[in-house]
C-alpha cells in the first residue's frame, strides 16, 4: 500500500479515483490502472437517496476481488444505518455514509470501525458542518461534497470551499486525525483549492479514468494538491 495510505493525516495526501468514472465493461483492466492511488473510490448509489442507481454489494465485492488498491466506498442510498456493515464486512477499508441518511451516524460509525472498517460521514453541498465539530474523533474521514451527488463529471462548486475550511481549521484546533475529502469535480485545477482549504483526500473520475496515463494524472494531481496543501 503505499505510505499515503496509513492512518493519520500528517501522512500527506490521498489520490482515490472514482470508478464511475471507468469503463465497467474492462472493470478489471481499467482498475489495474490505478495500481499507483490510495485507494479506488466506489459510488453505491439506491436511486432514492440520489436520482442516480449504480453498484451493489456483489459488484462492490468483485471490485474488491480484484482492486490493487483498497477501497473506499461512498454509499449515497437511505437507511445506511441498515446497509452500511455488510460494506464493511465485504472487505472495503473505508465505508462513508450520508450525515442526512443516518438516523444514528455516531452508533453506526462505531459499528463499521467494530467491523474493521474506517468509517466516513458525507455532507451534501448545503449541509452545515458545524454539527460535527464535536464528533470528529467518531469519524475517520469527513467527505465534503463539492458537487451534488448524483452523477459524475459535474462542476466543482468552490462555494463549498468556506465550510471545508471551517471543518479544517476546527480539526486542527482540536488536533484531530481524521481524514478530509473532497469528491465532484476534482481535477489539477480544482484540486489547488481544495487543498488550500484544507483537503488532504481527494476524489477523482475523469482526470484519472479519462487520462491516457493514469499513473501520470494521479502523479500530477498528487503534486499539485501537496503544493498547495495546509498541514
Amino acid at each position: 500500500m503505499p505510505p499515503t495510505s496509513e492512518t493519520g493525516r500528517d501522512d500527506g495526501i490521498r489520490i482515490n479515483p472514482s470508478i464511475l468514472a471507468a469503463d465497467f465493461a474492462n472493470m478489471q483492466a481499467e482498475l489495474a490502472r490505478i495500481a499507483t492511488a490510495d485507494f479506488v473510490h466506489v459510488d453505491v448509489m439506491d436511486n432514492h437517496f440520489v436520482p442516480n442507481l449504480t453498484f451493489g454489494p456483489q459488484m462492490v465485492e468483485r471490485v474488491q476481488a480484484t482492486s490493487p488498491v483498497p477501497l473506499d466506498v461512498h454509499l449515497m442510498i437511505t437507511d445506511p444505518d441498515r446497509w452500511a456493515p455488510g460494506y464493511a464486512e465485504i472487505g472495503a477499508a473505508s465505508v462513508t455514509f450520508h450525515l442526512e441518511a443516518a438516523t444514528e451516524p455516531v452508533a453506526l460509525a462505531r459499528r463499521l470501525r467494530d467491523i474493521g472498517s474506517r468509517a466516513g460521514v458525507a455532507v451534501k453541498p448545503a449541509t452545515p458542518v458545524e454539527s460535527l465539530f464535536d464528533l470528529l474523533d467518531d469519524f475517520d474521514q469527513i467527505l465534503v461534497m463539492t458537487v451534488e451527488p448524483g452523477f459524475g463529471g459535474q462542476s466543482f462548486m468552490p462555494e463549498t470551499m468556506p465550510k471545508l475550511r471551517r471543518l479544517a481549521d476546527e480539526a486542527r484546533r482540536r488536533g484531530s486525525s481524521v481524514w478530509l475529502q473532497v469528491d465532484g469535480g476534482i481535477g489539477e485545477s480544482t484540486i489547488a483549492q481544495a487543498a488550500e482549504a484544507g483537503a488532504d483526500t481527494f476524489v477523482a473520475g475523469s482526470a484519472v479514468f479519462g487520462a491516457g496515463d493514469p499513473a501520470h494524472a494521479i502523479a500530477g494531481l498528487r503534486a499539485a494538491a501537496a503544493a498547495h496543501h495546509i498541514h
